[in-house]
């Protein structure tokens, strides 16, 4: 195999997308176990990351299952003719080798690691299998298997980190966070294709604009609840309810894309406009240091004063 078929095969695998993968590391934060100390491969955070290059490996192969599956109707469209199997950069016979072997070698690796890992791996793998070949062709079936999607990467790090008692409310966000990903991608795909949306992928002619964003508005507002909830009522959260303080940043990240969509004509979906929209990145930002100080200001100030002392 050339290097430039080999950078294409990766590039179909879209790298971009594993970002969504960082959802296994909620639990080893959630739970307070950053920092925890050990050889990196046997603590929670090394565990977490081997989980993480996994699922990466993993959704790389399901990219390439569903491109493989939609080739005919990904040439026929504005932006994903120029995806690497739809463009012929990408043959299809390497495709579909590696979108089946990938995942027939990881597998065992992810059953060694941790069996109740193997098993929400497998989970994943299937559900995926599920979306490409049938849910994504059924209307709401095919958002609610995006969400699965998310909630089994959450449950996987939970699962690696070993986490007794993991706030039920930050299941219930994944959910709604999900579900409002998976919302704005049909949108996107609509707005884009202005009225051909059905010739492309026919389920889109399932939804209207009106729909989804009636259903993104009632979403938002269940996510921002859950998440309020999670802030004060979780059990390993400092008791002075400073978790709360994390709430504005994430009102404002919904209120800022929903600002994008309705006044700057933004069709793209958060994941995507999050790489390039410097704003969201200065909130993420801001919010990853709340919640790092208030959850971990005992062992940040051990840390620091260590460093000092050194």
């Amino acid at each position: 195999m050339t290097l430039s078929l080999l950078s294409n095969l990766i590039k179909a695998m879209r790298p971009k997308q594993w970002t969504k993968n960082v959802f296994v590391f909620i639990a080893v934060v959630a739970d307070r176990k950053l920092l925890t100390a050990g050889p990196f491969f046997e603590s929670p955070l090394g565990r977490s990351f081997l989980g993480f290059v996994m699922l990466c490996i993993l959704s790389g192969a399901v990219y390439l299952l569903n491109d493989i599956i939609d080739v005919e109707q990904d040439r026929a469209h504005p932006t994903k003719r120029n995806r690497p199997i739809a463009s012929g950069a990408a043959p299809m016979p390497l495709a579909w080798v590696a979108a089946i072997a990938l995942p027939l070698a990881l597998l065992p690796f992810a059953f060694a690691l941790q069996r109740e890992f193997g098993v929400i791996v497998l989970a994943y793998w299937l559900n995926n299998i599920a979306y490409t070949f049938k849910l994504k062709h059924v209307v709401l079936f095919d958002v609610l298997s995006i969400a699965l999607g998310f909630v089994l990467r959450v449950s996987a790090g939970v699962i690696l980190v070993n986490v007794e008692r993991f706030s039920p409310w930050l299941y219930v966000f994944t959910t709604f966070l999900s579900l409002f990903l998976g919302l704005s991608k049909r949108r996107g795909e609509i707005a884009l294709l202005q009225g051909k949306a059905g010739d492309h992928r026919a389920i889109l002619d399932e939804y209207t604009l009106p729909f989804l964003d009636y259903l993104m508005n009632v979403i938002i507002a269940a996510a921002l609840v859950t998440y309020s909830f999670y802030t004060f009522s979780a059990e390993n959260l400092p008791d002075n309810h400073t978790m709360m303080l994390t709430i504005p940043f994430v009102l404002y990240g919904f209120f800022h894309y929903l600002y994008l969509v309705h006044v700057r004509g933004e069709i793209r979906p958060p994941d995507e406009v999050l790489l390039k929209d410097r704003r969201l990145q200065i909130t993420l930002a801001l919010y990853v240091i709340a919640v790092a100080l208030v959850m971990y200001q005992t062992q940040l100030s051990d840390l620091l004063a260590r460093v000092a002392g050194s």
